[in-house]
């Protein structure tokens, strides 16, 4: 009320305290944050090659699959869900080993995650999707097009690198990595948590193994991003999307590897716009 009075503007009483109980109901409206990863009343798992993937689905219409990065879970996209459930039928799902799909008793590649989200789909009885990736997610949705291309309508990749080296990522990423890598041999792991954190370590530090001109295979239209500041050098995103036959860039100014969390509002409408428009290549 102190704006209202600093206008000079004077309203009776009654009026004034029907404004406050409008406001306090509309605040009493307010949207309550869903808590993705483990939401009981649309969790569900699915049975795919020896484990058991955790999924939560929302909203309806044509089908989008989205892929987390390594050692998170679902809750990656709590910035997006809500936006792409107003018009798609959004699937969240626990990759292999992380968030609550547990699996301590298999080796993890890209290849068998990418196998995974195919085999997914099958059991939802969805023919094909639209795919975001992000970080791992991001290798997983490229390897998905490649290994699975009937499963893939379109995809946007974010954050994505072809091959483990220094060149794929900002300088001293790798030699960070390395360092986290030796320290690592000289440990021994002991808990069960122990364990799948170094499965998970390895498997960034040990792939993907990615040759450029297999990325021919993807006949997708596709959209790939980085941030300029993101953990994957520009360069090494630049190559990926030159390699697609269908592709378009996006290189995010003033963002790190989370762009689609920094830059949620400006993500969800791009992606959403090139999902649904007809594809522009830019040769």
């Amino acid at each position: 009320m102190a704006l209202l009075r600093g206008l000079g503007v004077r309203f009776p009483a009654a009026f004034l305290i029907l404004f406050v109980l409008c406001v306090a109901g509309m605040r009493a409206e307010e949207p309550v944050s869903v808590p993705y990863d483990h939401n009981a009343a649309v969790g569900k798992f699915y049975e795919i090659s020896g484990f058991k993937m955790y999924t939560e689905v929302y909203g309806s219409g044509p089908p989008v699959l989205m892929i987390h990065g390594n050692g998170g879970d679902m809750s990656a996209f709590s910035e997006n869900v809500a936006y792409f459930a107003k018009r798609y039928t959004v699937i969240l799902a626990d990759s292999r080993s992380q968030g609550r799909s547990l699996d301590p008793d298999h080796p993890l590649s890209f290849e068998r995650m990418a196998d995974d989200y195919a085999e997914l789909l099958d059991a939802m009885h969805i023919p094909s999707a639209y795919v975001i990736g992000w970080s791992d997610g991001g290798i997983n949705a490229l390897l998905l097009a490649m290994r699975h291309p009937e499963k893939v309508k379109r995809l946007a990749s974010t954050g994505a690198n072809l091959w483990p080296t220094a060149d794929a990522f900002r300088p001293g990423l790798w030699e960070e990595s390395k360092k986290e890598y030796e320290a690592g041999l000289k440990k021994e792991y002991v808990t069960a948590k122990e364990k799948n954190d170094r499965k998970m370590f390895l498997l960034d530090w040990l792939e993907p193994n990615i040759k450029l001109a297999q990325l021919r295979a993807i006949q997708a239209p596709s959209l790939i991003i980085c941030g300029d500041h993101d953990v994957i050098s520009v360069s090494h995103t630049v190559a990926i999307y030159e390699a697609i036959p269908h592709a378009n860039l996006w290189v995010v100014p003033n963002s790190g590897h989370d762009t689609l969390r920094s830059h949620a509002e400006e993500f969800n409408r791009l992606v959403d716009r090139f999902f649904t428009e007809p594809f522009k290549d830019f040769e």
